[in-house]
């Protein structure tokens, strides 16, 4: 596992065990022919390609050696048979939870990312901007997005106090994920690497949030990180 070294150096009281420390790992779904066309999802429902199968049962016996209490899935279909694959080595029962969903990124939808520079170039100037309460039209805001799902897996957390958690999700989320454990703010580029179907560790102990080890894929052959900064 590679761990994760560039997290921002913030000074932090002395850090006290607790009963509510809780170890998650997060993962991004398997590939999928739209990854692969750098075409945004979002919430449209794209299963996965042959590749991303075959990431998906690589993560699955990737983790043959850890234990969960309970394993968590968006219930798009992309992300929900990446963590079928995980949940029937385990013998667990998967749950899903649409609070995991990708951004919806309205009518961004289905475009490349060129397409929309082309198509919608104030929208998608303001986007990737990063400009935090901008509504994508007939989507939500980066503020919006992010209070969903860091609430959401900060209640996990909360539920699974002293245990540890699989959370199979999608890359804006990790992303949303990454920058409340670091610090990173909303409105700033990108930093983490966000490969399909890598490895990410976090620690919650109550508000504290910490990266453990980030974007290990040593149990892949290759994985796209399509997104943008």
């Amino acid at each position: 596992m590679r761990v994760y070294r560039n997290a921002p150096k913030r000074r932090r009281r002395p850090r006290i065990q607790t009963s509510m420390t809780t170890r998650i790992c997060l993962v991004r779904h398997g590939e999928t022919a739209w990854n692969a066309e750098s075409r945004i999802q979002g919430q449209i429902d794209i299963p996965l390609n042959a590749n991303g199968v075959a990431q998906a049962r690589a993560t699955a016996n990737g983790l043959l050696h850890e234990e969960f209490a309970a394993i968590y899935a968006s219930d798009l279909v992309r992300a929900r048979h990446t963590a079928e694959a995980i949940a029937h080595v385990m013998h667990l029962p998967l749950i899903l939870r649409t609070e995991l969903r990708e951004r919806n990124f309205g009518l961004f939808q289905g475009c490349t990312h060129d397409e929309c520079r082309q198509r919608y170039p104030v929208e998608f100037a303001r986007f990737r901007a990063h400009e935090i309460d901008f509504v994508l039209p007939g989507g939500e805001s980066l503020r919006q997005f992010a209070a969903r799902a860091q609430d959401c897996v900060g209640q996990l957390a909360r539920q699974h106090g002293e245990r540890q958690i699989l959370v199979v999700t999608h890359g804006g989320v990790l992303d949303m994920i990454h920058r409340r454990a670091t610090g990173h703010p909303l409105d700033a580029p990108r930093r983490c690497e966000i490969p399909n179907a890598a490895l990410n560790w976090i620690e919650v102990d109550g508000s504290d949030w910490s990266v453990l080890a980030w974007a290990d894929r040593g149990h892949l052959t290759g994985a796209l990180d399509e997104l943008p900064g």
